[in-house]
């Protein structure tokens, strides 16, 4: 098995099987849920070759793998021996705003790839026809069409499966409740408009047409094919009567005596209560947020374009796409991913222009497979790799991205299907109007997005901040460019030096986290060891990462499985992203006490960019003092 390793190293880190509630993953990233986020090893999973990053967001322990994240995604699973059933599950505490977005994204992630080939095949379907290449009545796009339009049609039992199984449900079950809803027969006798359809709550907000009843009492008529939200409470609803069947319904006679009650009770309960109120409400939302996006399609455009690319990031952007995904179904036509999809040109567009200006190998090597995958839509490799690190170029990219996003809410750019991300994504903007003014602007946008993006990437770009030179480079070159500097990193606490080969964590003494030293505490307080930046700061308090004004990163790790203590005996001083003067004092802790919890207090100082460095050079000490010389950092 390819990522084998890989796989084995995750499942460790993020505290062992026996901590992983759950594991799905999208486009880029495996999304765990933990029973205990304390026990996983963040900075090395961060650090880990093969993982882009870490995040922990709406709940879920994020690692970022990359493209090739559904190969790992089985590697892990396999490694921890996790069924079909483990891949669901819903959080069981953290804020409801978590809750919400682990659901809206447990449900819906597994079906976004096909939905999105679907929507391309529907897409290109309705281009071929704006063409005039093919006509409306030809066999060939009422084939091709049915293929992009079926699943969602059928939308109803494809999210009763994925709602199921995020429930912890009868999967089956889950799939029978959506093909109700969308049983032919139900469907036609619900059709607005019937001879026989009796009017009830005429007049007022709620008016609807029966054409139906159940045991005598009125089915109001509501369409559901396509529909979103009334399955997803089906399902939620048949899940809760489920386990109280499995609970008083007898072993022998539990297979088929569960499904049918549930099916009973559940469907009639859904047409006549949960789908007519659920329906109200997912037209609510949509009437919601078209009414936001009328009001002033500049701003909208404006702001949900700038920030898509954070809430990408903190996987925030679940709830938008749910909002987009129910706005198809009751209106026929979405406004939010239109105004966000420039975004990922505007960061694809960065990265080409850092590539052209740069000559910095390892850069270059990065921002080839970070553009490429940008074109199709997939921007983290680029967020985390290239951008974002930065700082500047990810903000700039979210600058150009509300420009253009403004751009396309004021010719207002329609999405009429799912579809595919990148350069696949056009086709959903073609509408019964064929190849309009709204449909070529998400082409012009996007391009203004690639090119203002590449001229401020080329413009902005300085190969003066990054640390690594080619070999073949001269000293004295590098060095008049500002490019080479030996960083001095003078000793953050007191007390005894030790070979960092020798401690009793394999992280840190296989130098896999990189060079340094470390150092048997005799005082109580880290302090800076040069001047920089706080790059990153343990919740904990326990570790703390630095990086220098010439580009040292160096990392202070207080304790070995200190992380255990849950920040008992640690106290900050300083914030990440703070400027910091040598000598200044970062960290408290106990270190007496944390002796007495069974805790070894080493202090290992690690040059966390050892790989991009022409050498770390160590001083030969056996003691040192806080403010003396203990490494030279060659860049």
């Amino acid at each position: 098995m390819k990522y084998e390793d890989l796989a084995k190293d995750i499942v460790e880190k993020v505290g062992g099987e026996e901590n992983i509630t759950s594991l799905t993953h999208c486009i880029t990233r495996l999304r765990f849920q933990l029973k205990d986020h304390g026990k996983a090893d963040t900075e090395y999973l961060k650090n880990k070759e093969g993982i882009v990053t870490v995040m922990e967001s709406g709940g879920q322990y994020q690692v970022v793998i990359g493209n090739h994240v559904p190969e790992v995604y089985e590697a892990v699973s396999k490694v921890a021996h996790l069924s079909e059933n483990d891949s669901g599950g819903t959080l069981s505490n953290g804020s409801l705003f978590n809750r919400f977005i682990d659901l809206i994204s447990g449900i819906f992630q597994p079906i976004l790839g096909v939905l999105a080939a679907a929507g391309m095949i529907k897409g290109f379907a309705a281009l071929f026809m704006a063409l005039g290449w093919i006509t409306e009545t030809s066999g060939t796009y009422q084939i091709l069409h049915a293929i992009g339009d079926s699943l969602f049609y059928f939308f109803p039992i494809f999210l009763g499966l994925t709602a199921a199984k995020k429930f912890g449900s009868n999967q089956f079950i889950g799939m029978a409740l959506g093909a109700a809803l969308v049983y032919p027969t139900i469907v036609a006798a619900m059709t607005a408009g019937n001879k026989d359809a009796a009017m009830l709550f005429s007049d007022t907000f709620f008016e609807s047409e029966s054409a139906l009843n159940f045991l005598g009492i009125p089915v109001i008529s509501m369409t559901y094919t396509s529909s979103v939200i009334p399955i997803v409470l089906s399902v939620f609803a048949a899940s809760i009567l489920e386990k109280y069947l499995k609970a008083i319904i007898p072993n022998v006679v539990k297979t088929f005596l569960v499904p049918f009650f549930t099916l009973l009770i559940i469907v009639p309960l859904t047409f006549l209560i949960i789908g007519p109120i659920s329906s109200w409400a997912a037209n609510l939302i949509g009437a919601g947020a078209l009414a936001l996006y009328n009001f002033s399609p500049l701003v909208a455009g404006l702001l949900l374009g700038a920030f898509w690319q954070v809430f990408v990031i903190f996987g925030l952007h679940w709830g938008l796409v749910a909002i987009a995904i129910n706005n198809i179904s009751t209106a026929g036509s979405d406004f939010i991913i239109p105004i966000t999809f420039a975004a990922s040109f505007a960061q694809t567009g960065i990265v080409l222009g850092i590539l052209f200006r740069t000559k910095n190998k390892q850069l270059k090597s990065l921002s080839i497979p970070a553009f490429i995958s940008g074109l199709f839509g997939v921007t983290e490799p680029a967020i985390y790799g290239i951008t974002l690190p930065r700082k500047k170029p990810f903000i700039y990219s979210c600058i150009i991205a509300g420009i253009t996003g403004a751009l396309i809410g004021v010719a207002g750019t329609k999405m009429y299907m799912m579809g595919g991300l990148g350069i696949f994504g056009y086709t959903v903007f073609i509408g019964k109007s064929g190849l309009d003014m709204a449909f070529w602007m998400s082409l012009i946008a996007t391009g203004i997005a690639v090119v203002l993006g590449l001229i401020v990437g080329y413009l902005t770009h300085s190969d003066k901040h990054e640390v690594e030179i080619d070999k073949g480079s001269e000293p004295s070159k590098a060095k008049s460019e500002g490019i080479v500097n030996d960083v001095l990193v003078e000793a953050p606490v007191t007390g005894k030096v030790i070979d960092l080969t020798t401690i009793n964590d394999p992280v840190f003494s296989s130098l896999a986290m990189g060079k340094g030293i470390a150092i048997q505490p005799e005082s109580d307080i880290v302090v800076a060891p040069f001047n920089g930046v706080v790059e990153s700061l343990f919740p904990t308090g326990h570790a703390i990462g630095l990086k220098s004004e010439t580009g040292a990163e160096v990392l202070i790790h207080i304790g070995i499985d200190t992380v255990k203590l849950e920040g008992k005996y640690f106290k900050a001083l300083v914030s990440q992203g703070e400027t910091i003067e040598i000598g200044q004092p970062l960290i408290e802790f106990d270190r007496e006490t944390i002796i007495e919890e069974g805790y070894d207090p080493v202090i290992p100082v690690v040059v966390t960019n050892t790989n991009l460095a022409k050498d770390v050079i160590l001083e030969d000490a056996k003691s040192i003092e806080t403010g003396k010389h203990i490494l030279t950092v060659i860049l």
